[in-house]
């Protein structure tokens, strides 16, 4: 009787979530928060393009210190923004930075997983359901992949990105993604309307680094995205989806990108088949 009445809780519960969620739809960024986001972003660009170019190092951050933690294993995740997000006209714009070491790892080796578009649901599970090429070849792509995120709620979002890649030499690489499009999922598997959005990302822009070095890979991971800003009272509801998400999904990319290089295919698909069970 215990158990029933703990699945009946937790369908209430279940429920009541999802009819606070549709009760704050949010119908896309206003065109100051957009605005505001393609400044920030141009500066970021701005910043990398002059990194890569020699001004600064080419992984910023990492200094000796960084670097022993990362071949010991640890990642190195830093808030470039404030704690909950830069605030903008009815959005907030998030930005983080990680590193890992991944050693044994070459350029090649890794910017050909990062160009493997059809591997992301296994390598990436459970949180990419899909990906594949859409247009494009050489340093230039266009792709699509569907990703599901959960934090007290589970979100799935439909993307496009364009992907760039560039090889400053042997041992440096680098690769940028930026979304053309981001639509929301609902149950049904389709769209949502524009006014039936809720806005937990309107824009994610990815910068990937690598530097070939120490007996491995360095791998650094900038993204920088806009979502809505947290409606008054449903704080509990929204607030941990849209100020934890940009953190734990950098954290799990590099993550599960670090054991792509490290792990046989064989045991990266077995693991890929768990998680899309859970």
């Amino acid at each position: 009787m215990k158990h029933g009445l703990g699945r009946i809780r937790g369908c209430v519960i279940c429920g009541a979530l999802v009819a606070m969620a549709a009760g704050c739809a949010a119908e896309g960024p206003s065109r100051a928060a957009a605005s505001d986001c393609e400044r920030y972003v141009s500066g970021v660009e701005a910043r990398i393009r002059q990194e890569r170019g020699g001004v600064g190092p080419f992984l910023p951050g990492i200094d000796a210190e960084h670097a022993a933690r990362l071949r010991g294993g640890q990642i190195v995740v830093e808030r470039l923004t404030p704690a909950g997000g830069e605030a903008l006209p009815g959005g907030l714009l998030h930005d983080w930075r990680g590193t890992v070491f991944v050693p044994g790892a070459t350029v090649k080796e890794f910017e050909g997983m990062l160009r493997d578009f059809a591997a992301y649901p296994r390598e990436f599970a459970p949180q990419v359901l899909a990906a594949r090429l859409v247009a494009g070849s050489g340093e230039r792509l266009q792709m699509e992949m569907r990703v599901r995120q959960k934090h007290v709620i589970a979100v799935t979002l439909d993307g496009t990105y364009d992907v760039r890649f560039g090889l400053l030499d042997a041992e440096n690489g680098w690769s940028t993604s930026q979304s053309t499009r981001i639509e929301e999922i609902g149950a049904d598997g389709r769209p949502l309307s524009p006014d039936a959005e809720h806005g937990f990302l309107w824009r994610l822009d990815t910068w990937w680094r690598y530097e070939q070095r120490d007996g491995g890979l360095y791998v650094q991971m900038e993204t920088v995205s806009l979502t809505r800003s947290i409606p008054a009272g449903l704080g509990w509801v929204v607030g941990p989806f849209v100020e934890n998400i940009p953190q734990e999904s950098l954290e799990f990319t590099l993550r599960r990108a670090c054991a792509a290089m490290r792990e046989p295919t064989g045991i990266r698909q077995s693991e890929g088949r768990e998680g899309e069970r859970q």
